[in-house]
């Protein structure tokens, strides 16, 4: 086999596949296009969302407030990874509409005290990360000396019962888990494959348009992984993602400027956004549809 075939990761693929996809230009009857964004009964001013990060203190001190901080003042909606109950709480406190993503922790005790924890906080959803269950070394993950097991479909419908909070599965990257979600009664998906956790794994945006098909639209769609610019998160929209997660850009911005620097960046993909919106005659992101995007001839290698 090719040593550089057998060595990509899903990241490059999936950035390959990105770059890959063309836009069809339309200028006639264009306007200026709005990019507010409804979900779960509150309108937020873009559709690009913070990645569900986690451990940001090693980036700035007391990064994920920030995080969330600059992101409210963008209008935007913040996911959290893993974290303590009282950094959720900070993160809420700023005013951030916040969707709380759960480690399949073994002690499905804790999973519920999370959930219950996130709902005092006033936390917009809440959700699971079902991918990370596996380890490549040690058979099932240990997070934090919390080991993890695999969810099953019974047990996400009843944490969907569980909860008044719109409930969110992260990490599907199938058909298969889509339909499964769609049956459990989950509010939203996030397609991802969390950085490679399969390397050579399916990039999201060419599952994306299958899973949009067994979902019907019936939920919203999330889509993460080597998103950068307003051009990526247009072109995710256009095949039937509802709204974009953006992670590893963020990381310098916040480092640098902090909550400042998250305010700004995100407003600088929106603007980019816009601009594509415009120059595509999309009066706003609902008329952001399949046919604008072209795939070109795709190579990984």
């Amino acid at each position: 086999m090719d040593s550089r075939r057998k060595s990509i990761s899903s990241d490059a693929i999936t950035r390959a596949y990105l770059d890959s996809l063309l836009v069809e230009v339309r200028h006639l009857d264009a306007v200026l296009p709005s990019t507010e964004l409804t979900l779960y009964g509150k309108t937020f001013k873009t559709p690009v969302m913070t990645a569900a990060l986690s451990h940001l203190h090693n980036t700035c001190p007391d990064g994920m407030t920030k995080m969330a901080l600059g992101a409210t003042q963008a209008g935007a909606v913040t996911f959290s990874g893993m974290g303590s109950m009282k950094e959720l709480e900070g993160m809420t406190a700023t005013g951030a509409s916040v969707v709380k993503i759960i480690k399949p922790y073994e002690d499905r005790q804790s999973i519920r005290d999370k959930i219950r924890h996130a709902e005092q906080c006033g936390a917009l959803a809440v959700g699971i990360d079902i991918d990370h269950a596996f380890d490549r070394r040690h058979g099932y993950d240990v997070i934090e000396d919390m080991p993890m097991y695999p969810m099953t479909q019974k047990e996400i419908a009843d944490l969907v019962r569980f909860t008044s909070l719109p409930f969110v599965i992260k990490g599907v990257l199938s058909r298969q888990d889509a339909k499964k979600c769609l049956d459990a009664g989950v509010q939203g998906i996030v397609v991802s494959h969390h950085n490679g956790r399969v390397n050579t794994s399916v990039p999201p945006l060419m599952i994306l348009p299958e899973i949009l098909e067994e979902t019907k639209g019936q939920i919203p769609l999330f889509v993460d992984c080597s998103l950068q610019t307003g051009l990526d998160v247009f072109k995710a929209l256009a095949l039937g993602a509802t709204a974009c997660c953006v992670g590893r850009p963020l990381m310098p911005r916040l480092k640098e400027e902090g909550a400042e620097g998250v305010r700004c960046l995100f407003e600088e993909i929106t603007r980019d956004l816009s601009y594509t919106m415009a120059m595509t005659c999309c009066p706003d992101i609902r008329h952001i549809d399949r046919s604008i995007v072209r795939e070109a001839a795709f190579s990984w290698f």
